[in-house]
């Protein structure tokens, strides 16, 4: 085995990939069609198994400012979610509290806007939890279990050592750990940064 497989594998064992995740749209099939006149375009996959970035853009609008160009992600849901961080609330004039993804209940609303229509989301904005994507392999070489809420340390420009991290497990993941822009900058984040899992 050469040298660089070797600390490959070692890497694999140790640490697990960091991903700064945007501000971010999912929506379902109706909501696309209302949108864009058309279903989601993959433009190019993601991280996650599955999930792509759309070349559909929209704008998010709330009662104080908005962001324009904002990346839509496939496939569709059952449910739309905007996901942004607690900055962009502030821009947007919005407080998103702070939850796992697809728990929406109680959040506030956002207009979005496409190239073919307007619509006004009366619900489902959010600030992304911090959280790990495991698949159950991943998840038992780690010693952790779905929902599990553990500590994070980010070797990064500006170390840093992340609390409740909430552990995702799922057969369709892959390792990654997301973090919101807010957090990424924090650290000074960069591509192909890893983070360990603490006990």
């Amino acid at each position: 085995m050469e040298v660089s497989q070797l600390v490959e594998r070692i890497v694999e064992k140790l640490f697990v990939p960091v991903e700064a995740s945007g501000r971010h749209v999912h929506v379902t099939k109706e909501q696309a069609l209302a949108l864009f006149g058309q279903p989601l375009t993959p433009a190019r996959p993601l991280s996650q198994p599955g999930q792509y970035l759309s070349e559909q853009r929209v704008t998010i609008r709330g009662p104080k400012g908005e962001f324009t160009r904002v990346a839509v992600l496939g496939p569709e849901r059952k449910e739309a979610q905007v996901e942004i961080s607690l900055t962009d609330g502030k821009t947007l004039g919005i407080d998103p509290p702070i939850r796992l993804s697809g728990d929406t209940k109680n959040t506030p609303g956002i207009t979005l806007i496409g190239d073919k229509g307007t619509l006004e989301l009366p619900s489902g904005v959010i600030a992304a939890q911090r959280h790990i994507h495991l698949d159950p392999a991943s998840a038992k070489h780690f010693s952790v279990t779905d929902g599990q809420v553990v500590r994070l340390a980010v070797k990064a420009t500006r170390p840093v050592i992340f609390e409740d991290v909430v552990i995702r497990v799922h057969k369709d993941f892959a390792p990654a750990v997301h973090l919101d822009f807010d957090e990424a900058n924090g650290c000074g984040l960069r591509p192909g940064e890893l983070g360990r899992i603490l006990p």
